[in-house]
């Protein structure tokens, strides 16, 4: 397991684009969640600014042209370091805000979404792309991910050793699936439009951030369609999930 301290270090960032750049696989991944930013984007108000949080290593700029990067981490090439407990904008100010793994790591969502609930313009949107306690998902969140993995928590909070290394890997199910009633509860003004499941393996296959791979591009395709047949038999099947939140 990689140690805790070397995972929140901002030295990492050059290796994590390496990751990145080198997986065709992963890359594509990405382009396709960059895709889902932009048509939720589509979907908001103007004016407006478009924010991402835990940009990392990512290359959401590619693909969502204006969209402002940001990282608790302060890495390189990111355009802001920004903590999403405490954002630095002005109420009324945005109208989107993104992130692709990155809720299972806020130690405080409800502090998150005060903030958000503040910063977000009316009809502004939140999209939370995140793991998924599916079918073949749960056994390696609980057993073979290096993530904490923690279903029974009563308590959305938790104590963080760092902005990567704390984490609960099962919060958007705990907050958006278990919970879903105490979250409309507590902010009334942001609700819950969709709860999405999908992509049952490639980024299990692919390895994600870590050094091997055993999807090479060529093989997406065949995988893909895979993906779809086990969605079909049940949404359940998926790793990952898009949560879109509005506020009204």
């Amino acid at each position: 397991m990689q140690d805790q301290a070397d995972l929140n270090s901002p030295e990492r960032i050059d290796e994590i684009r390496a990751v990145i750049d080198r997986k065709p696989s992963l890359r594509l991944l990405y382009r396709e969640t960059y895709q889902r930013y932009a048509e939720c984007l589509g979907r908001c108000p103007e004016p407006g600014l478009a924010l991402e949080l835990g940009s990392g290593g990512g290359f959401a700029k590619e693909c969502v042209p204006g969209i402002l990067t940001s990282d608790l981490i302060p890495y390189p090439g990111v355009d802001l370091a920004v903590d999403g407990t405490s954002l630095p904008f002005d109420a009324a100010s945005l109208r989107f805000i993104a992130m692709t793994n990155v809720f299972h790591h806020i130690p405080d969502v409800a502090s998150f979404f005060r903030e958000a609930e503040r910063c977000l313009a009316p009809g502004g949107r939140i999209l939370i792309v995140d793991q998924h306690p599916g079918l073949l998902s749960r056994p390696i969140l609980k057993y073979l991910h290096h993530e904490p993995f923690l279903p029974q928590a009563l308590e959305w909070r938790f104590a963080s050793t760092g902005p990567l290394s704390g984490a609960n890997g099962a919060l958007p199910w705990l907050v958006f699936v278990r919970d879903r009633e105490r979250f409309s509860r507590l902010f009334p003004r942001l609700r819950l439009v969709g709860y999405r499941p999908h992509t049952p393996l490639r980024y299990w296959l692919s390895g994600g951030l870590k050094r091997w791979n055993l999807l090479p591009r060529p093989a997406c395709g065949a995988v893909i369609a895979l993906e779809r047949m086990l969605l079909d038999c049940s949404p359940n099947f998926g790793s990952f999930t898009d949560i879109e939140v509005v506020k009204v």
